[in-house]
């Protein structure tokens, strides 16, 4: 017996906007030991989901009595380096509440190039060094990427995608 009945994968995107429609954002779910199948959006005039449209659907599935697990092509972490810099204790949802007030890219025009160049928010405030890494990157030699700027920008893009929906800012 396993403990889940269904799985649901996502082919996540920070681009753009939380109302984007991207193509790069996927969702796949899979019931017991079925074989996946791609998940298509709701219909509306947008052919690909939107970060927005999957956080609701996410929300609706995981309110439903099927015990889920969900899997999310994204990299929930940052590098320690990030919090001594920057003078933040290592918690999650305070991080989240602190970045958001400087990245601010939960607005459906609010691009993160808005932020950067200085038009929204205070940015520049919270910025990273690509030389920095997480630990599964420390441990894991050679799994450069540059994501200080990167990770910190989906991170924005992930919670701007729930902030709408209340008391699941967090729920990723």
């Amino acid at each position: 017996m396993t403990a889940f009945t269904r799985y649901i994968g996502i082919d996540y995107s920070g681009a753009q906007t939380p109302s984007a429609s991207l193509k790069g954002l996927r969702v796949y779910t899979a019931e017991t030991d079925a074989a996946p199948i791609e998940v298509m959006p709701p219909p509306s005039p947008r052919k690909y989901w939107t970060r927005r449209g999957i956080a609701e659907w996410l929300v609706e599935r995981l309110s439903e009595p099927a015990p889920t697990l969900v899997g999310i092509d994204h990299g929930f972490s940052f590098p320690l380096r990030y919090f001594e810099v920057h003078r933040l204790k290592p918690d999650w949802p305070a991080f989240l509440d602190d970045f958001q007030r400087h990245w601010p890219t939960d607005e459906d025009y609010t691009y993160v190039d808005f932020v950067r160049y200085g038009t929204v928010g205070n940015g520049a405030e919270r910025t990273g060094d690509p030389r920095w890494r997480r630990l599964t990157e420390e441990r894991a030699r050679g799994a450069h990427r540059k994501l200080a700027r990167r990770a910190c920008l989906c991170a924005v893009s992930v919670r701007g995608a729930l902030r709408h929906i209340p008391s699941q800012d967090r729920a990723m």
